[in-house]
């Protein structure tokens, strides 16, 4: 069986969270190891810290979404930081810039400024940062470059931008990861974008329950439909990295009360391998080295699996 990383997803989410111990025992018989699950705001972090107990998959992150950066206490950056001392297996995320047609609503200094703060947090504390950008990679860019390199790395999650800022990204301690958005991308253009990354840094993830991959037989996928009640806690509330068009998609998904699993990885496997001309097999080791050596910092659930 194909041993798969999830290195980005909310299975946090209110939406999904009554669901997760059937969803967690559903994607690790396909093979799926670890779930990188990410916080959104200060609402959820204790939520995601109590899955990652109960859960040996989860690998814990904590950070501020930039949707999220105007409900903020005075004693967040104070607060993050507590949860990430108190929990060496967590990284950092999901934090970021955003422009797109939410975004646009936030005070962009505010975004960077906050963005920065938790880019020296996890420079401080030697963890990887996990990066939600839309439509301001130039400025997410500029940021990471006055910032300084990130040496514990961060991932550039369900990366969209350009094949030519792959070599920048990267020099600065970027690895890219792929979900079903990458299908809304002209696949000329993703194919390009694709063969411009090293293979020592792709990475895969669902973004579940959002980025539904868009698929010609739709009959394939896992879904998750809703059930009745759902958990407290602020999660992702549909955070969607796509342009408008999926933005509006994942509106209507959610209308119909129907979510992306993560199993459906293996249709971002599927993809992202056919696009770089490998097998699924090449692509599955190849994502899984990449994602457990991102995560192996100290104190991390991988690393201790490794040393066992």
């Amino acid at each position: 069986m194909l041993k798969l990383f999830d290195s980005h997803c909310h299975l946090q989410d209110p939406r999904i969270f009554n669901m997760v111990p059937k969803i967690i025992k559903t994607t690790t018989e396909t093979g799926v190891v670890h779930f990188a699950v990410n916080g959104v705001s200060e609402k959820d972090w204790r939520l995601v810290k109590e899955m990652s107990e109960r859960y040996p998959s989860i690998v814990p992150n904590f950070g501020l979404h930039p949707w999220f950066i105007t409900e903020r206490t005075p004693d967040w950056l104070k607060t993050l930081r507590g949860f990430l001392e108190s929990t060496p297996a967590a990284a950092v995320g999901e934090i970021g810039l955003d422009k797109g047609s939410f975004g646009r609503k936030i005070d962009f200094a505010d975004q960077v400024d906050v963005c920065r703060q938790q880019l020296q947090l996890a420079k401080e504390l030697e963890r990887p940062a996990s990066i939600h950008c839309v439509r301001a990679f130039g400025d997410l860019l500029e940021l990471l470059k006055s910032a300084g390199p990130v040496p514990a790395g961060f991932i550039l999650h369900s990366y969209l931008g350009s094949a030519e800022m792959v070599p920048e990204f990267a020099k600065l301690g970027a690895y890219f990861s792929f979900s079903g958005f990458l299908m809304s991308m002209k696949e000329s253009k993703a194919k390009k974008m694709l063969k411009s990354i090293p293979k020592d840094r792709i990475l895969l993830e669902t973004d579940a329950p959002d980025a539904l991959p868009k698929l010609s037989n739709p009959d394939s996928l896992y879904l998750i439909e809703k059930e009745a009640s759902s958990a407290d806690g602020t999660s992702s509330g549909g955070i969607n990295d796509g342009n408008p068009s999926e933005e509006d998609k994942g509106n209507e998904r959610q209308a119909e009360e129907i979510y992306n699993h993560p199993a459906n990885i293996h249709h971002v496997l599927s993809y992202v391998a056919s696009l770089l001309e490998l097998t699924k097999e090449e692509l599955a080791e190849i994502s899984f080295a990449n994602a457990s050596r991102l995560f192996s910092y100290e104190g991390s659930k991988v690393l201790q699996e490794v040393l066992k």
